[in-house]
């Protein structure tokens, strides 16, 4: 359930419908709820598409991490080895 007050103020402020306004939180909620490991293993795949290597990889990953509105945490390189290749 999202917070009405919330809705409302999102709706008033963007000229969204409350339903869109409702749909717009929910998925920026849904994208801060993705677990720490499913995170680290999405962007390390994203960032593999795109030929960085890992040690480059492991510390952009742990740098975003660091600077999520939701603070996962804190994580060394060893253990983001650890998520990504068991």
């Amino acid at each position: 359930m999202l917070d009405p007050e919330l809705v409302a103020r999102v709706a008033d402020s963007s000229g969204l419908t409350h339903g869109e306004a409702a749909r717009v939180i929910g998925d920026v909620l849904a994208h801060y709820a993705e677990p720490v490991d499913a995170y680290v293993r999405r962007r390390h795949r994203e960032l593999q598409t795109y030929g960085v290597r890992n040690d480059e990889a492991f510390r952009t990953i742990a740098t975003e991490l660091r600077d999520r509105l939701v603070a996962a945490p804190g994580l060394s390189e060893r253990q983001l080895r650890r998520i990504v290749y068991g």
